[in-house]
C-alpha cells in the first residue's frame, strides 16, 4: 500500500510527459500551419483608407424620390435605383423592372400615386468603400386610405452619377 502513492505519482508524471509531448507536437503543427504574423509598417506618411463617399447627398436623393412619387412620377422615383438593383419582396428577390411593375400595379392608379409617400428616421451606416446601409421609415398616407408605415433597409453605392440603391428590403 505504501507503494501505491509512488505508483500514482509515476503514472501522473508519465501522463503529463505524454500530454506535454502531444501538446508540443500539436503546437509544432499549428506553428507550421500558421503564417507568420504581419509586421508593423515603418512610420511614415499616413495611408489613405478606401474611398468613403460623402453621404450628405443620400438623404436628398431619398427626399427627391418621395417628391417624384407624390407627383405621380414613378420613373423619377425609380431613378434612385441602380439598373442592377434588387428588392426582397414577399415572393422573393425581384429586379428593377419587376419593382416598377409592382409599384405601378399596387400603389398607382391612372398614373397618379394613390397615397403620399414620406421618409424619416434615416440612419446611415458606412460599409466598405463607397457603400452604405441606409435604414429608415416610410409612410404612405392620404386619399381616405389606411395609413401604411414600415421600415426599410437599403444598400446604396455612390456612383459617378450619384447615389444609387442596390438592394431594397422594405417591411
Amino acid at each position: 500500500m505504501r507503494n501505491v502513492p509512488l505508483l500514482l505519482i509515476l503514472l501522473l508524471a508519465a501522463c503529463q510527459n505524454t500530454g506535454s509531448n502531444a501538446t508540443q507536437a500539436k503546437s509544432d503543427t499549428l506553428t507550421r500551419a500558421t503564417p507568420p504574423a504581419a509586421t508593423t509598417p515603418p512610420a511614415g506618411p499616413a495611408t489613405t483608407p478606401p474611398s468613403r463617399a460623402d453621404t450628405s447627398q443620400l438623404i436628398s436623393v431619398m427626399l427627391t424620390s418621395a417628391e417624384d412619387w407624390n407627383r405621380g412620377n414613378l420613373a423619377g422615383f425609380m431613378d434612385s435605383y441602380d439598373d442592377s438593383a434588387t428588392m426582397m419582396s414577399h415572393h422573393g428577390l425581384i429586379g428593377k423592372d419587376s419593382m416598377t411593375i409592382h409599384y405601378r400595379q399596387t400603389y398607382f392608379k391612372a398614373g397618379a400615386a394613390r397615397q403620399q409617400l414620406s421618409f424619416d428616421a434615416f440612419r446611415i451606416t458606412p460599409l466598405a468603400g463607397d457603400y452604405v446601409l441606409l435604414t429608415g421609415r416610410f409612410t404612405l398616407n392620404g386619399n381616405n386610405l389606411p395609413t401604411l408605415s414600415g421600415w426599410f433597409s437599403l444598400v446604396c453605392v455612390h456612383r459617378t452619377t450619384g447615389w444609387k440603391i442596390l438592394h431594397d428590403h422594405t417591411s
